[in-house]
């Protein structure tokens, strides 16, 4: 995708994000039907990028809580970034994954817990959001969107007992 696509293509999930989040919440539930039907095989892209499922439990509901997110490898961990498509808030996801401390991912067929660790300003978090923008240059168009600072956090493996 180009670098005008890709803008238009942030700018329009900012649009959506803002404007209308219940198409967004609908189209999100049908592509996490999808991936989960499919053990990954449907639904793994979003604007011709990897993704992944959290599932994250919510801190008011207690109820299971998917996202799809940007595919960003680092080593054995994840990066995610709570852009919101450039929303003036953080996204409930990571408020939910920060409150619990962790979640469950489902990358294609594996599913496995993760820890969260939030990123405090710095090499390791300015590592992350450039993988991050190689993964998906809609990102730095997010931050451009918003006032906020984008959070950044990284999910490790948990141990299988954990």
């Amino acid at each position: 995708m180009s670098d005008v696509a890709m803008k238009a293509s942030a700018r329009f999930s900012n649009l959506v994000a803002r404007r209308f989040p219940a198409l967004g919440r609908t189209t999100t539930a049908r592509q996490v039907e999808k991936y989960r039907s499919s053990g990954g095989r449907k639904g793994n892209t979003i604007v011709g990028r990897p993704v992944f499922l959290l599932d994250v439990v919510g801190r008011s509901s207690g109820e299971r809580r998917p996202v799809m997110l940007m595919h960003v490898p680092r080593g054995d961990q994840l990066v995610v970034v709570a852009s919101a498509a450039g929303s003036d808030t953080t996204p409930n996801w990571y408020k939910n994954l920060l409150a619990a401390g962790g979640a469950e991912v489902q990358v294609g067929a594996d599913r496995w817990s993760v820890a969260a660790r939030e990123l405090e300003d710095g090499p390791e978090r300015d590592e992350c959001w450039s993988l991050a923008a190689a993964v998906y240059p809609g990102f730095d168009s997010y931050q451009q969107f918003t006032e906020r600072r984008i959070p950044v956090a990284v999910l490790e493996r948990r141990a299988p007992d954990s």
